[in-house]
């Protein structure tokens, strides 16, 4: 049975990567249709968690996704497995054009396939965003709303660096959640205090 699911984790990242172009973003929204949709694998809010510390982690997103989604399924071998699915294709793709580079290069029908590819990737993104913008709007959290309005006001407005962005997520998040402990413990005490 485990077996079965290492196979399927594998062939799954592995088809995801061989055929997905644009980069982690456009990825990860497919592992979403993957895991969370057709398998029943991860619930929504288990993949946007991945989602945010794959980002927020060094690295290449689909592999920092894959390392925990892995895990997530099968422990540390359903990490390595997950690895393996997502790097080999790309490995192997990429080792094929450095090889036939300069080929690659001046071929003028390659150039217009990847501007093709461009616009498809660019739209692909766009409902990633949209997507992901409207699972914060559905938690109704004022603070989430507010946040994800200034982020974006800052990066595109005020070109702010990613990594201040994401820190600054960071340690709202950290406040966030510290203010939601104290005032759990202040109503668990002041319960326990009537009693």
């Amino acid at each position: 049975m485990k077996e079965n699911k290492l196979w399927k984790l594998f062939t799954s990242t592995f088809m995801l990567s061989a055929f997905t172009f644009g980069g982690g973003f456009v990825i990860v929204s497919l592992y979403n249709k993957k895991f969370v949709e057709e398998l029943e694998w991860l619930e929504e809010e288990e993949m946007l968690d991945i989602t945010a510390i794959a980002q927020s982690s060094p690295g290449p997103i689909p592999v920092n996704a894959s390392v925990i989604l892995g895990y997530r399924m099968a422990g540390i071998l359903g990490s390595i497995v997950a690895i393996l699915g997502t790097i080999l294709p790309p490995f192997v793709i990429i080792s094929l054009i450095s090889v036939f580079y300069t080929q690659f290069k001046s071929n003028q029908i390659i150039a217009i396939a990847l501007q093709v590819m461009r616009a498809g990737v660019a739209a692909v993104i766009l409902d990633v965003v949209v997507d992901l913008g409207k699972h914060v709007l559905d938690t109704k959290n004022i603070v989430y709303i507010v946040v994800m309005l200034l982020a974006f006001i800052g990066t595109y407005f005020f070109n702010v660096g990613a990594m201040y962005i994401i820190f600054t997520c960071l340690a709202i998040g950290l406040v966030t959640v510290y203010l939601d402990l104290r005032k759990e413990k202040d109503n668990g005490t002041s319960v326990d205090s009537i009693r």
